[in-house]
């Protein structure tokens, strides 16, 4: 990790100083949730739920993100024959004690302020509604996302990989939330790995065309999470203190094309090879790098977005390291589409399987 000024919003350089009680604290938070549970091996590592879509009177389509995306990749999945909806995996949604793991009692209760949820999640109107109906139709499906990115880190030891079709909330920080990015799921998902699954280091690769500042800023003094990150450096969120803290830094230009693109990837993932050997991959998939994406200002292909999963899911599995994959940011109806089109040919290269296992009763 560079030498750098140390975060405000760090909190996770924790693992070799003695045991605080707020440490402790966290750690019995984590123990005593509910959100891993035993999954059937009737079911394969794809986590959904329905409640992972917003409708909310029609203001979600203010913000360009299609905010039913999420159902619509299973969708896909379903209709072209690879995934059965009684295959997925429901999550449970992450209470307040499971998101207190990182974020503070005070972020949490500034959340009770619709204006507040308003600026983070970028829609405005959101700020007229009461904060019970902004809680459930807003704030229930992100917590709902969150469950599962949590989830997906067990599901992945066991069985290799997990796609979490949500989560990937990579602008929220332990502190603050911003970039319709309410809950730090990454954040949550590693520090629940590190303590229940008994992992001692992790890699983030990071491939939306923005950067992931929120978890970067969290884990800005731990040395036990490597990132990579590949970003556009010219847009949102322009956060260069957050650029400090990133191991493995690939800055691109607006209008990178596909091949630029993966050949820049080819070459940060012989370099990571070398620098790290974790024991689990969170991998932050957002298809804003679609040409045509309004806010990535990239232009990769869909076919070049399939080779990009399929490279780091193939850099996994060589290494035998499992894998979680986050659907993070796409602001283009046809992301949908392109992540279903991805994970089919994820299956059809033999990276993941889909097929449900037999009952071991």
């Amino acid at each position: 990790m560079a030498t750098s000024p140390a975060s405000s919003s760090s909190f996770a350089a924790l693992p070799t100083s003695p045991a605080s009680g707020a440490e402790n604290l966290r750690r019995s938070r984590i123990l005593s949730s509910k959100l891993y549970f035993d999954v059937p091996r009737s079911k394969v590592p794809v986590i959904y739920s329905s409640s992972y879509n917003i409708t909310f009177l029609g203001i979600e389509k203010l913000h360009p993100f299609d905010s039913s995306k999420w159902g619509r990749v299973c969708e896909f999945l379903i209709k072209a024959g690879v995934l059965r909806k009684m295959q997925t995996v429901e999550p449970l949604e992450a209470t307040n004690d499971d998101l207190l793991v990182v974020h503070s009692e005070s972020y949490l209760k500034s959340l009770k302020s619709s204006l507040k949820v308003s600026i983070i999640v970028e829609v405005p109107p959101v700020a007229i509604f009461p904060n019970w109906l902004v809680q459930q139709k807003v704030l229930h499906p992100f917590r709902k996302q969150v469950g599962g990115s949590i989830l997906s880190a067990k599901l992945a030891l066991e069985r290799g990989w997990a796609i979490n079709v949500g989560g990937g909330f990579h602008h929220c920080s332990a502190a603050e939330g911003g970039g319709f990015c309410v809950y730090a799921d990454i954040t949550l998902c590693i520090q629940f790995a590190f303590v229940r699954l008994n992992i001692s280091r992790a890699m983030i690769i990071d491939l939306d065309a923005h950067q992931g500042n929120g978890h970067e800023k969290d884990f800005a003094n731990d040395d036990r999470v490597y990132i990579l990150d590949m970003y556009n450096a010219g847009i949102y969120p322009l956060d260069y203190e957050a650029r400090w803290y990133i191991n493995q830094k690939v800055e691109l230009v607006s209008g990178t094309n596909t091949e630029a693109y993966l050949e820049q990837l080819d070459k940060a993932l012989e370099v990571a090879k070398i620098n790290v050997d974790p024991g689990l991959i969170v991998y932050n998939a957002g298809t804003d790098i679609l040409e045509g994406d309004p806010l990535g200002r990239l232009k990769i292909s869909p076919e070049g977005v399939a080779m990009r999963d399929e490279k780091v899911f193939r850099f996994a599995k060589e290494r035998n390291i499992p894998l979680i994959m986050l659907t993070s940011g796409g602001y283009m109806k046809s992301s949908a589409r392109v992540i279903a089109d991805s994970i089919i040919n994820l299956k059809q290269k033999n990276l993941i399987d889909l097929t449900m296992l037999p009952s071991t009763s």
